[in-house]
């Protein structure tokens, strides 16, 4: 049986079955497996048609199936290609850190600025939670409702799903289906791209600098039928981008000429982004999102995220919620209650805010005194470009270091690295900055 490998025809055994059932699941074993690759094409309709002796029509459901699950893309003229980024477990594993490393890679808020878990987990109400409970605590939404109001974002229509990722999920699985087109920052946080195409839809990369999405760049991806767009306000992961009042009025007008897209706003750091809260969300929008996790400044084990959006779209995911998990677990809204609306809270977010500014600051600067241009305006992390990735993460390993290679973050903006500032103090932040220096010289992976 034939299968196109980097466009030969070759001899193998990839590809088997009679159901369009079967004949998916052979290429998605060969996916996982590593025998076929990102960028890999598939032999076209008819021609697999033939070499398996079934019909055109059950191999071009095969191929929809494939679709649906984010494996392939480019269905019809243009031939049918493994995405870019499948959703396999080889793609989406975490950085590895050596032991004996400094973590720099895995982008982890510093333990040290997260509150402690003890005496909220005191104040957890032992009665039990039955089904006819709320979805939602109405205190924790009452709380979470002020929260946004006071950034100006209106949230009338308010849920909460088990995290970030899972909220923008949910989002765009409400309203997309396989094949639609979904704009997203270039570099953007690995989760996010992987998402959509996991889920059948297509990436379209969009520009962004240290104040957002460029509007150029993002007026081009948006108008080209695209059903949907993903934004990061503040603490743009990788590069720290934080939207500006200025940019954001630019954003809204680009946003009037394509009414029914999509918008969903990422502000998966909140109030420890060490940036204001800026939307470029219309509340008069058709279809809008804005989500809010507490990961970054309650703690990434606690997995919850607040939805705020149009009437539509929030009813849409509670309805969806109803007939899988059901609801978010009372408890642990009882610990994200308890930790936020704590008396003391607003002052440990601050000052957590500011201890990861001065941090990533003193990054910047040390680079800077080497020579080192890198990007970083909010967030935990800094943006580095460099010539070459896998020279450069390997030299700073061999020091000590961890970081993560840009290609994870890139579609198509150039070579650089992502270094995690939150928990690097003064001193160390030097001594990287030397390192990195050395490492750039030494080998040849001179800065971009």
């Amino acid at each position: 049986m034939f299968c196109y490998i980097n466009d030969n025809v070759t001899q193998q055994s990839y590809i088997s079955g009679e159901s369009a059932v079967n004949i998916a699941g052979s290429v998605e074993a060969a996916v996982h497996a590593g025998r076929l690759k990102p960028g890999d094409s598939l032999p076209t309709v008819r021609e697999l048609a033939v070499s398996l002796a079934v019909s055109p029509t059950t191999i071009a459901a095969a191929y929809k199936l494939l679709q649906s699950r984010g494996l392939v893309s480019g269905l019809g003229r243009k031939g049918t290609r493994i995405t870019s980024r499948p959703p396999s477990p080889s793609v989406s594993a975490r950085p590895r850190v050596p032991a004996g490393a400094v973590d720099l890679a895995t982008g982890n808020p510093d333990p040290d600025l997260l509150p402690a878990l003890d005496q909220a987990l005191r104040a957890v109400d032992p009665a039990p939670r039955l089904y006819d409970g709320p979805s939602m605590l109405p205190a924790l939404a009452t709380f979470a409702a002020g929260e946004f109001a006071a950034d100006g974002i209106p949230a009338s229509s308010l849920t909460i799903t088990g995290g970030g990722l899972d909220a923008i999920e949910r989002v765009l699985r409400e309203h997309l289906r396989a094949g639609d087109r979904v704009a997203v920052e270039d570099p953007s946080f690995p989760g996010v791209p992987d998402l959509i195409a996991g889920n059948g839809f297509v990436p379209v990369p969009f520009a962004v600098d240290d104040e957002g999405p460029l509007p150029d760049s993002f007026a081009a991806a948006v108008s080209g039928r695209v059903r949907a767009a993903v934004i990061t306000p503040r603490a743009q992961n990788p590069t720290g981008a934080a939207i500006t009042p200025a940019r954001a009025a630019t954003l809204k007008k680009v946003l009037e000429s394509v009414p029914g897209l999509l918008l969903v706003e990422d502000d998966h750091a909140g109030p420890v982004a060490g940036a204001r809260a800026i939307t470029v969300c219309d509340p008069g929008r058709e279809r809008w999102a804005i989500v809010r996790s507490v990961s970054k400044f309650l703690g990434p084990d606690l997995r919850a995220a607040f939805v705020a959006g149009d009437s539509m779209t929030i009813a849409r995911i509670e309805g969806r919620q109803a007939l899988g998990t059901r609801w978010v677990s009372h408890v642990l809204q009882q610990l994200v209650l308890s930790l936020w609306c704590d008396p003391s809270s607003g002052r440990k977010l601050a000052r957590a805010s500011e201890i990861y500014r001065q941090r990533r600051e003193t990054l910047r600067a040390a680079l800077a005194a080497h020579g080192i241009d890198a990007r970083g305006v909010s967030g935990l992390n800094v943006w580095v470009p460099v010539r070459e990735e896998a020279a450069t993460v390997q030299g700073l390993l061999q020091k000590g270091w961890a970081v993560t290679p840009g290609e994870r973050f890139r579609l198509h903006t150039p070579p650089a690295i992502r270094v995690t500032a939150a928990a690097l103090k003064a001193p160390e932040a030097e001594r990287f900055a030397a390192d990195l220096a050395a490492v750039v010289g030494a080998r040849g992976a001179s800065m971009a």
